[in-house]
């Protein structure tokens, strides 16, 4: 039986990375963004693939939806609740961040961020989990972040919002099957940062940033592990711990000014 992900956040970056991973698996995605075209290239690419059936939408099914409006929320539920179309692995991936400092950004800004971030992954895997447990097994992988343990404002603040669902939901449903992590990578060259101008890319050495490709493995892993909580890159693993015991005015100091600095695409 072919398996099924839908991966949000999948037109570029670490969304299109667990496309290309799970088609190569033999899984069947469901790609969901805003950019049709995007969309449908990659679906192309997949479908194209060695091993792909002579349809491409045998491995890839398209789903263009805005996740911040409420028509594209829950358009996307509705696939995942299904019944008849099973999805047996979500992926909360899409998210943008907010450059300008609190005091100066746009509420209407904050709003759509925090309900992209944090509200779009609680309201989807609402729609999952029912026909998850009723089989028996699912999963869900949602990507957080590093800012989620260090004070790095109102990104870092939604980013500790999905840390704590994915391991509640992981405490309350993996004796059922149904496992749900939290991915929190660090730095990723991807376009997060690119979309916010080139005056916002942060100045730091390339050791800095992670693999985007080991990113989305070690994600996929700790999901299959059940794991709630899985801080990627050795470098970041080792760092984590130091949140515990520095003082808050002093790890807002070591952090950027915003938490976009700490994000990933």
């Amino acid at each position: 039986m072919t398996r099924t992900a839908l991966i949000t956040g999948a037109s570029a970056g670490l969304g299109t990375e667990f496309a290309r991973q799970l088609a190569a698996l033999g899984m069947r995605v469901v790609l969901v963004a805003r950019d049709a075209e995007r969309l449908d290239r990659l679906a192309a690419e997949l479908g194209a693939a060695p091993g792909a059936g002579a349809d491409p939408g045998e491995r890839a099914e398209v789903l263009v939806a805005d996740l911040t409006t409420e028509a594209g929320l829950e358009r996307v539920a509705a696939r995942l609740s299904d019944p008849d179309r099973p999805i047996d692995l979500l992926i909360n991936n899409a998210g943008f961040g907010v450059f300008e400092s609190f005091e100066r950004s746009s509420i209407a800004d904050e709003r759509r961020m925090h309900e992209l971030l944090s509200w779009a992954p609680l309201r989807l895997a609402h729609a999952a989990i029912p026909g998850m447990l009723e089989r028996g097994e699912g999963w869900i992988l949602t990507v957080a972040s590093v800012a989620a343990f260090t004070p790095t404002g109102t990104y870092g603040a939604a980013k500790a919002a999905v840390v704590s669902l994915s391991r509640s939901l992981n405490a309350r449903y993996r004796r059922r099957g149904v496992r749900v992590t939290a991915l929190c990578p660090g730095l990723l060259a991807t376009e997060f940062h690119e979309r916010m101008g080139e005056d916002h890319l942060p100045q730091l050495p390339r050791i800095a940033w992670a693999d985007t490709a080991r990113v989305a493995r070690e994600g996929l892993r700790a999901v299959h592990a059940g794991r709630a909580v899985h801080v990627s890159d050795w470098r970041y693993r080792l760092a984590v711990p130091l949140t515990r015991i520095l003082p808050d005015r002093v790890l807002e100091r070591m952090t950027t000014t915003n938490a976009q600095e700490s994000g990933r695409a």
